[in-house]
């Protein structure tokens, strides 16, 4: 046995007539009852000598007081009882510990098929859209970067969205998926870029200005060298 239950009121009124050393000789040859699982051999000496017991007539005296002698050696009753009860809760809980490995051995079995039969499933579920007419490789692979990274889906229908927000700002396909990489958006609107674009056609009629005066100001001579 690796433990027993001590009951320290029963151990009290049974022991309270025992010496200091006669209460140590009997609670060295309980220990040794519980770990043995077997009776105290016959042998007062050498059982004395290997509990380190030095007066050998304080062990008989105990063994007689309390334990039991037959046959096999010296017997005790309550010890035999705990003993008997140990035995029968360890084989419980190793019957209760075989037939738990063998349900998880057999959840195994199980549910391996199930997870076989979904791998077609799943590579369906990452199918991949090539880059749509009109647009670079690389501009196609920032954007399908960036939708990795914000885990946004990839679909037919979310390219077809873009494009047409992309038409209603008179930009290609290609600038908005561009601009959605660089921004890091995950769809696109025209009134996004409405300002950029403002912007950007401001911009034009500066330089076409700056041109048209140039051209009209004197300066032919200069833009024609």
């Amino acid at each position: 046995m690796h433990y027993f239950q001590f009951e320290i009121k029963e151990w009290v009124s049974n022991t309270a007539h025992l010496s200091l050393e006669e209460e140590a000789v009997y609670l060295r040859l309980v220990n040794y009852y519980y770990d043995s699982e077997k009776p105290i051999p016959n042998a007062i000496a050498v059982i004395s000598r290997k509990l380190r017991i030095t007066n050998t007539e304080i062990t008989e005296r105990i063994l007689h007081e309390f334990f039991t002698e037959c046959e096999d050696g010296f017997t005790h009753d309550r010890c035999d009882l705990e003993i008997a009860r140990y035995r029968a809760k360890s084989e419980q809980a190793s019957k209760a510990g075989k037939a738990s490995a063998q349900r998880k051995a057999n959840g195994r079995s199980t549910d391996a098929q199930p997870i076989i039969n979904h791998k077609p499933l799943t590579i369906n579920q990452k199918s991949t859209i090539e880059a749509p007419d009109g647009v670079s490789l690389e501009v196609w692979n920032d954007f399908v970067l960036q939708r990795k990274k914000s885990k946004a889906v990839i679909s037919e229908n979310v390219i077809k969205t873009i494009a047409k927000e992309a038409a209603k700002a008179n930009w290609s396909l290609e600038q908005a998926l561009a601009e959605c990489a660089a921004r890091g958006w995950r769809g696109f609107k025209a009134e996004w870029v409405k300002d950029k674009q403002t912007q950007s056609e401001r911009g034009n009629a500066v330089m076409l200005g700056l041109t048209r005066g140039l051209v009209g100001g004197g300066n032919n001579g200069l833009l024609s060298k």
